[in-house]
């Protein structure tokens, strides 16, 4: 790769992920390479990009200033060497994939095991995220493609793929345990697990449709730390039944009383103008 590109994928990458070694680890570089490319690009400039510290880095307003131009020639080099990757017929690419843990966990392990089979040699680069975050990434060009929860953004192109139906998830030897299905207001009187981050979720549209709110004593974006803290019998809770499979926890999950389900699809700016990685890629979504 040009020198210069390198340098300034280290400096985006070291303003995304807060760290020099954050930075490296993502880009396999070492921690001192990554920290001399960016004072390279420093002195090359006569500009201080970013400011050090125990905390991390960040940018000075000379480096906020040039940061969406670097991005900018970061993404259109991506697509300079798509289109290069696409005339020598997939011999070698790199695919961007937006995803959220339970496809990472559960879709995307066989569906790139399938087309890695007939394309070895086509590389891979998962960003996890929550929805708004992968819809911005695809909007962006961070990514070329992304799963969310559907509906998505009217100017993005999208491929649905599946229902997930949203399941109760319970203790171990829980009252409710023994129920066919659980009712919100039944959760409702439980402490509660809330799986969300930022925007409301499908998981609130449990209890909204009803005009219910849950005790919520924990709220995070994390499913796994919410099944634990289920499993240690500090609450309830409802998660998504795809996340839920081949769970390691002690804990069991009922549906709802009134079935909910979250829309699942993968998001891209415009299938024609995509990669013909990332084309080849979405034939095999099937593999899932």
């Amino acid at each position: 790769m040009d020198a210069a590109i390198q340098k300034y994928r280290a400096f985006v990458a070291t303003v995304e992920l807060g760290s020099f070694t954050k930075a490296a680890e993502a880009l396999s570089y070492s921690q001192s390479g990554v920290s001399r490319m960016v004072a390279d690009l420093e002195r090359e400039w006569k500009v201080a990009l970013l400011e050090r510290g125990r905390g991390g880095v960040r940018l000075t307003s000379e480096g906020t200033r040039l940061l969406p131009l670097v991005r900018r020639v970061c993404d259109e080099h991506a697509r300079l060497q798509a289109q290069v990757d696409d005339l020598n017929g997939l011999q070698s690419g790199l695919i961007r994939i937006g995803t959220f843990s339970s496809v990472a966990t559960h879709w995307l392990p066989n569906v790139i095991s399938a087309f890695q089979k007939d394309y070895p040699n086509i590389d891979y680069e998962l960003l996890l995220g929550d929805y708004a975050e992968i819809e911005e990434w695809v909007r962006e060009g961070r990514v070329d493609c992304g799963f969310l929860r559907l509906p998505a953004c009217a100017d993005l192109e999208v491929l649905p793929l599946d229902r997930d139906e949203l399941l109760a998830v319970l203790p171990e030897g829980h009252r409710l345990a023994s129920h066919a299905s659980v009712s919100a207001a039944e959760l409702c009187e439980e402490p509660f697990m809330l799986l969300e981050k930022g925007d409301s979720t499908a998981v609130s549209e449990v209890f909204e449709r009803d005009g219910l709110a849950p005790r919520a004593h924990f709220t995070t974006w994390d499913d796994y730390a919410i099944m634990a803290m289920v499993e240690s019998g500090l609450g309830v809770s409802v998660l998504p039944e795809l996340i839920l499979r081949r769970a390691p926890y002690r804990i069991v999950a009922k549906p709802l009383d009134e079935p909910v389900f979250r829309a699942i699809g993968l998001v891209l700016r415009s299938r024609e103008a995509a990669s013909l990685a990332t084309q080849r890629f979405l034939e095999y979504l099937d593999c899932r």
